[in-house]
């Protein structure tokens, strides 16, 4: 059972500096237990928290210890053979209405990381069929898309949706480049943040904070996962 969460260390961030710098299983392998001590366990914890915290406000995503993502890097496909990554995360699936998304499809996610500390969620990197249902939700129901996006509760936490620089330079086939949505019709990744301080994950008030957060959002994750009903 996870212990109550009581803030990272700044150890943590220090140790995830020195793994940047020392990226090989001979070095991770001696400070394995420090990395369990430092960011697994409370991450976990963090985790844990959270689903409290879901369970007691009716926020219908899921955390629980389960829900950190491996500090071990998928090298397969992939020209950067550094076995492990940089920054640890979880990440936080849609639960409702018997629609529960995957990480790569929707919900909330809390990512650590040196200098880049931040908390929030949607669709990144989704299935051809979610993009295309969005794209369509734009196209004929703009006024309900915007009624989500525009919440004024979402607008304060995030202030918009992510403008990645992964956008596509043009309005997708199928729809006029003059298109009144074509700004968000170029998402790839439908996705939205905000950053926290440093001060925020040594905080014991990190499970408060990121539920505040995410329960923000909720008319963006609600639009998003009737998109795949």
């Amino acid at each position: 059972m996870a212990t109550a969460f009581a803030g990272f260390q700044p150890e943590a961030l220090h140790f995830l500096i020195e793994l940047a710098l020392n990226n090989d299983r001979a070095w991770f392998q001696l400070r394995k237990a420090e990395y369990e001590r430092l960011l697994k366990e409370p991450l976990e914890s963090l985790c844990a928290a959270l689903g409290q915290r879901f369970e007691a406000r009716g926020i219908p995503l899921r955390a629980d210890v389960r829900s950190p993502f491996r500090i071990y890097r998928d090298v397969r496909f992939s020209k950067d053979k550094s076995p492990y990554k940089t920054h640890v995360s979880a990440s936080f699936p849609w639960a409702e209405g018997g629609v529960e998304g995957h990480a790569h499809a929707g919900g909330g996610y809390f990512h650590l990381q040196p200098g880049e500390i931040f908390v929030g969620g949607g669709m990144w990197h989704p299935e051809p069929a979610y993009l295309a249902a969005w794209r369509s939700a734009l196209d004929k129901e703009p006024e309900r898309v915007h009624a989500a996006i525009d919440d004024p509760g979402f607008v304060a936490q995030y202030g918009h949706l992510s403008h990645e620089e992964s956008a596509l330079k043009r309005v997708p086939a199928g729809f006029a480049a003059d298109h009144p949505q074509a700004e968000l019709l170029k998402l790839k990744d439908v996705v939205f943040g905000r950053r926290l301080s440093d001060i925020d994950a040594f905080s014991p008030g990190l499970p408060d904070l990121l539920a505040d957060a995410l329960e923000a959002a909720l008319p963006v994750f609600r639009l998003l996962a009737s998109l795949r009903t």
